[in-house]
């Protein structure tokens, strides 16, 4: 029925006077709007006007940036794409895929949400416990072959960030089975962490020992711009199949457009939150932060933004926080996220501009060595240069004096390795180098682990105290 035949038909209007006169403006409003909603739809359309590289130019649509839209490719199949910019006042989109198929003769039709279709609107995804034990993409489509998600609740990839003030504070040890993190840069429940690391250094079997042996409730790992056959290895060999039944696994490998390397960091998150929100203590595994931060590059050089340090534009670092933020303590009553998120230092630079924006935004860092890594130390955490802020805050007076003289010990043996080496040095001459000669070998047995091996908290903590139970304990006091 058209809008004409509505407005000349007898019955209608005939219906909406008597309404009008029996129930009052209220009900023809209601009454009205039924018959209208009769009316035949339109569709309003853009067109394309220019592609380059990733972005793809659009005229005759007004939308707001982050909105989704959807390209009809000559073939009738839809790529969905998100407005990233403006320029002349036409829509800058990047596709959620590949631009093969996209033509001039491609329409733009903005994506609107109906109720009825059983979908979730824009710019939500599915959550809740139909995730765990699976291996999703950054659109929630199943990656493995456990067939469909069934999923009945969905959340905003963009969630409201929580009251600094209204946060539960840090007070909570996370055991996470690695002795040398235990004993000597231990975590609170809601702790941010940055593992910096180069490549082959042990990063992901760390990883992977961190969430087989955690007391943490559910496990999110987020695994951004791996190559693929990585993302197989870890969720088959590093996580193992008991693991992953308390784990979720968000995969947008390096051959992903940048926009969904961008989604899967934000749905790992999302997922996190949610969990949290049940008041369950979850353990979030970002691999890697690096590559989150090229995505945004890769999209921000892309529509223009100019680029500052290293090839990185502004946009990168102040997207890097407000990703980190959404880990952390919920309400008082709620759970916590704690998340580790992986940082890659090119040519081991711990100077690299998205280490060291990392470095000022999280609470503490774990720097594997690859001289350590090379001579078969592993984890390969090289002591000296790791830091937990809220180690201290957390743990006992007799914890933080033994970590801090283990920490004095390693230092002191270090700086002095080269003489030690040579026979240059003179037992007797320094109290505290002696200490540390004399207990380098179960020093190094404490710091190392095989894989196989778990180290609760306090096994961790006897271990540590076990290196100085002996006579000389003096040696390293005021100093």
């Amino acid at each position: 029925m058209t809008g004409a035949q509505i407005l000349d038909d007898p019955t209608t209007l005939g219906e909406a006077r008597i309404v009008s006169q029996t129930t009052g403006w209220q009900e023809l409003s209601a009454s009205l709007s039924k018959s209208l909603s009769k009316l035949d739809t339109f569709e309003v359309a853009g067109k394309i006007t220019r592609v380059a590289g990733l972005v793809i130019e659009a005229a005759g649509l007004h939308m707001p940036i982050g909105s989704l839209c959807y390209i009809r490719l000559e073939d009738d199949k839809m790529l969905e794409a998100e407005v990233v910019g403006f320029e002349n006042g036409n829509l800058l989109l990047m596709p959620y895929g590949g631009t093969e198929g996209v033509g001039p003769a491609s329409k733009i039709l903005s994506r609107k949400h109906n109720s009825k279709s059983g979908q979730p609107p824009p710019g939500q995804l599915p959550v809740g416990a139909c995730l765990l034990g699976r291996v999703l993409d950054a659109s929630a489509q199943p990656l493995d072959d456990k067939g469909p998600l069934n999923a009945t609740e969905f959340a905003s990839m963009h969630a409201q960030p929580i009251n600094p003030l209204n946060r539960t504070p840090i007070d909570t040890i996370l055991d996470v089975g690695v002795r040398a993190i235990n004993g000597l840069l231990t975590v609170g429940r809601g702790q941010r962490m940055g593992v910096f690391a180069g490549s082959g250094v042990g990063k992901s079997v760390l990883l992977g020992m961190m969430a087989r042996y955690t007391d943490a409730e559910i496990i999110v790992v987020g695994l951004i711009g791996e190559r693929g056959r990585e993302v197989k290895e870890f969720i088959e060999e590093i996580l193992g199949p008991e693991t992953l039944l308390k784990t979720a696994v968000i995969a947008a490998p390096a051959d992903a457009p940048a926009l969904m390397r961008l989604q899967g960091a934000r749905y790992a998150c999302t997922i996190a939150e949610y969990f949290r929100d049940q008041g369950k203590h979850v353990l979030l595994i970002m691999d890697s932060l690096t590559r989150y931060a090229m995505a945004q590059r890769e999209i921000a050089l892309a529509i223009g933004e100019p680029p500052a340090t290293k090839g990185y534009p502004p946009s990168v670092f102040a997207k890097l926080p407000v990703l980190v933020e959404r880990a952390g303590n919920g309400e008082p009553g709620g759970g916590s996220i704690t998340g580790f998120y992986t940082v890659l230092t090119e040519g081991d630079d711990q100077q690299d501009p998205i280490a060291d924006s990392a470095r000022a935004i999280l609470d503490g860092h774990i720097v594997l060595d690859r001289a350590l890594a090379e001579s078969g130390h592993y984890p390969a955490i090289d002591i000296e240069q790791s830091i937990s802020r809220v180690m201290y805050a957390i743990v006992t007076a007799d914890h933080q004096r033994d970590a801090r003289r283990l920490k004095q010990l390693t230092s002191r043996y270090n700086r002095n390795v080269d003489l030690i080496n040579v026979g240059a040095y003179s037992a007797g001459s320094d109290p505290v180098l002696d200490e540390a000669i004399r207990k380098r070998q179960i020093v190094e047995s404490f710091l190392q682990q095989d894989r196989t091996e778990r180290s609760d908290v306090p096994t961790s903590i006897q271990g540590l105290a076990a290196l100085f139970s002996d006579a000389d304990t003096s040696t390293t006091a005021g100093r």
